[in-house]
């Protein structure tokens, strides 16, 4: 019987160290570029494949960052996986996906994959509770959230500047004429939410206003549409002249909402500002002005918290916060011309 190819066999046969054929087959690894070429044209002759279980028993280390996301019908998400996935894949790190309900903890699959002794865990738009953040930490897996944050010192969360981006809607409106202004919220108790309706409360104060309404929309479409159909029934005396939705992905709705439902011109009637900037929000038939949520920024710091931490421990937990831009364009009118 053929003996299977060891890391040892292809090392002689390419006159090179075991530990150089090991970084080879190491995405991002420190190794000339002619070397590796050599590594892989006599590990194909030999039929030889690294085995990466054996190697993570070795090094204590599977290579694996555990995901646990809520949901992935907003656009926001998908995208950001997809960047993190690969930034993981370049630095030599496999993806492990799980879903969660995204209003309930992910303790529960927190438990499961911890099992598959993951190097370390993402959680975007799920939270995850204290006593399972300190198991996390005694195993030494960090724990890093994407787009949420939480009351505790105990983990590394990377949001928008979410208050910030709230008290910009506010100012914005104000400063286009904007006399009544309603908020669609999020998931109420959601640190995004949270923090963006605050700063558009206190925004709106600094100009001796106060909101208007407020609707949840718990960022889902249907539920965006009926906090439309709530704000603009016909039994109100009076109904909002803009319109803040916490995410795109509730604005398209509400867009269609207004416009379909409802028979009403936007902006003319009424105006609507979104959040997060989705490539979809660009496009002629909506046009959506919104507060941007910068993907890449998000991603980058959130695969840099990742890697810090695996390869430091000990490193203190941060609130990483990344500034958000106004993106203008056609679906809030300047009142002050008319």
């Amino acid at each position: 019987m053929n003996k299977t190819p060891s890391s040892v066999d292809v090392a002689k046969a390419a006159g090179v160290s075991q530990s150089m054929v090991s970084r080879a087959f190491t995405p991002g690894s420190s190794i000339n570029p002619d070397k590796r070429a050599l590594i892989i044209a006599k590990a194909k002759e030999l039929g030889y494949r690294p085995n990466i279980m054996a190697r993570s028993m070795i090094t204590k280390k599977s290579k694996i960052i555990g995901f646990v996301f809520g949901y992935l019908e907003n656009q926001y998400y998908p995208l950001a996986l997809e960047k993190m996935s690969r930034e993981f894949q370049a630095k030599g790190y496999h993806s492990l996906m799980f879903f969660s309900d995204n209003q309930s903890s992910a303790d529960d699959i927190v438990q499961e994959f911890l099992q598959y002794q993951i190097d370390a865990v993402v959680l975007a738009s799920v939270s995850l509770s204290s006593d399972w953040i300190d198991a996390c930490n005694s195993l030494s897996v960090p724990v890093v959230l994407f787009n949420r944050a939480i009351k505790t010192d105990d983990v590394t969360s990377v949001t928008s500047a979410n208050y910030e981006g709230g008290k910009t809607v506010a100012r914005y409106l104000v400063e286009t004429g904007h006399k009544r202004i309603s908020y669609i919220s999020g998931f109420v108790e959601s640190s995004t939410n949270k923090d963006r309706e605050r700063g558009l409360n206190d925004g709106l104060e600094d100009h001796g206003m106060t909101l208007f309404s407020v609707e949840s929309g718990n960022y889902d479409q249907e539920q965006a549409r009926k906090a439309t159909l709530d704000m603009f029934s016909s039994d109100k005396a009076e109904t909002p002249d803009a319109l803040f939705v916490a995410s795109d992905h509730m604005a398209f709705s509400v867009l269609e909402t207004l416009r379909y439902e409802l028979g009403l011109r936007v902006p003319e009637d009424v105006s609507v500002i979104g959040y997060d900037n989705v490539p979809l929000g660009a496009a002629p038939s909506y046009n959506l002005t919104t507060m941007s949520q910068p993907v890449d920024d998000m991603v980058s710091h959130t695969v840099n918290a990742v890697m810090s931490r695996i390869a430091q421990p000990s490193l203190k937990p941060e609130r990483i916060e990344i500034p958000s831009h106004l993106i203008q364009r056609k679906t809030v009118k300047n009142r002050l011309l008319s």
